[in-house]
């Protein structure tokens, strides 16, 4: 039996939260379109610059950071690694029921998917090696 539901029931992205994704879409298209070097965007990743994320401390500096000069292979590596971990954690928390388990599997998905794109763009290089965890 199918059952109707409002689209008032189904629950939608605020307003906020759209205009927060906004900004990350937008640079990244920005950096797709940006040919002022000439060069094709996969050839100017090279190594990483530096970033910082996570928490601040009391004087509002960062407490973890990405390091300059990093390869880009290396950089793939790692955060293929990193994907692997989140997949296999959440696999872990798949015991939740309701709507929970809907946004664990959907998280589950789309951290496998962001991964193959990683170890697909390693496995192009000739050069992957493979990650296990465990």
């Amino acid at each position: 039996m199918k059952k109707i539901i409002s689209e008032s029931l189904i629950p939608q992205p605020s307003r906020a939260l759209i205009t927060e994704l906004e900004s990350p879409n937008r640079s990244l298209l920005d950096a797709l379109q940006d040919n002022a070097s000439g060069h094709p965007l996969h050839q100017a990743l090279v190594e990483t610059g530096s970033t910082s994320f996570g928490c601040r401390d009391g004087n509002g500096r960062p407490l973890f950071a990405v390091r300059a000069g990093v390869s880009a292979e290396e950089a793939l590596l790692h955060v293929s690694l990193l994907l692997k971990c989140a997949e296999e954690t959440a696999d872990e928390i798949t015991s939740a029921s309701g709507i929970e388990r809907g946004l664990i599997w959907s998280m589950i998905h789309s951290v496998e998917m962001a991964r193959a794109v990683v170890d697909a763009l390693l496995d192009g290089t000739g050069r992957r090696r493979d990650v296990e965890v465990g």
